[in-house]
């Protein structure tokens, strides 16, 4: 019997290997396509910043002008920090804002029927641009991403550091 754990055991522990090889580009993946996607998102807001402006007006948001431009810029420079993985953890938590922000007042039906109708809610267009940011928020960037290349940097010029990041 002990030999039959043991066997599990090792297998899962293979699995787990195997299975944690896969985060580093799964998390390159998500900021690459995500960080594109929140960048032509803000930079589409700038072309024609008087459309969202109008857009939020109607929404109720005050200062529509003003938070048009302030979600645009959001948009595009947290989007190209995702991208080129630079301060990522930063960068996604005003993204996350913004995205709650969205549900809070474009998509108010979806995010009511979180529990009645999980559909909606998933399905809502700020989900998954949510749900990028939180993965990078709650994981990091990954070992493909600038944060990290700063981290071992600064890592091998003081002595310990590793120990502490």
């Amino acid at each position: 019997m002990n030999s039959i754990i043991s066997k599990i055991d090792t297998g899962y522990g293979i699995l787990i290997k195997a299975a944690s090889c896969l985060q580093p580009v799964l998390l390159l993946i998500v900021r690459l396509y995500w960080g594109w996607q929140f960048f032509q998102t803000g930079w589409g807001k700038f072309q024609n910043l008087s459309k969202p402006a109008e857009y939020f007006n109607t929404l109720g948001i005050p200062f529509p002008m003003l938070n048009a431009t302030v979600v645009a810029t959001t948009e595009c420079v947290g989007g190209l920090l995702l991208l080129i993985g630079l301060a990522s953890r930063l960068a996604a938590i005003p993204l996350t804002i913004t995205m709650i922000v969205a549900y809070l007042t474009a998509e108010r039906e979806a995010l009511q029927s979180i529990f009645s109708d999980p559909d909606k809610f998933l399905g809502a267009e700020p989900f998954q641009f949510l749900f990028a940011t939180l993965l990078v928020l709650a994981f990091g960037p990954g070992v493909f991403s600038l944060d990290y290349l700063i981290k071992r940097i600064r890592g091998r010029n003081r002595p310990g550091l590793e120990s502490r990041v």
